[in-house]
């Protein structure tokens, strides 16, 4: 139980901490240094299309982009679940 409690308070320890760093950095992803470099190739391209909802924020638009693999990944293994049940194969039971 003791045992139980100190790593438990470690991976709580572990997942806030980080949210107390202050590490200065920039907060950016592959999109804006694609971006950077077509402007850089081609200053006078214009995109096809603007998005439909731009976050206020790079950390909001990573969150979004986790949430939305997150819950395809959901939904795929959903359906494999479900028809490996279907299918009424137990043989790792």
């Amino acid at each position: 139980m003791k045992k139980t409690l100190i790593l438990l308070a470690l991976v709580v320890g572990l997942m806030v901490v980080p949210f107390f760093i202050p590490h200065g950095g920039e907060y950016g992803g592959s999109d804006d240094q694609a971006e950077g470099q077509i402007q850089v190739i081609a200053p006078d391209y214009k995109p096809w299309f603007q998005p439909l909802y731009e976050p206020a924020s790079s950390e909001i638009e990573s969150l979004l982009f986790t949430l939305q693999g997150s819950l395809g990944t959901a939904v795929i293994f959903y359906i494999l679940g479900f028809y490996r049940g279907r299918r009424g194969d137990h043989a790792g039971d």
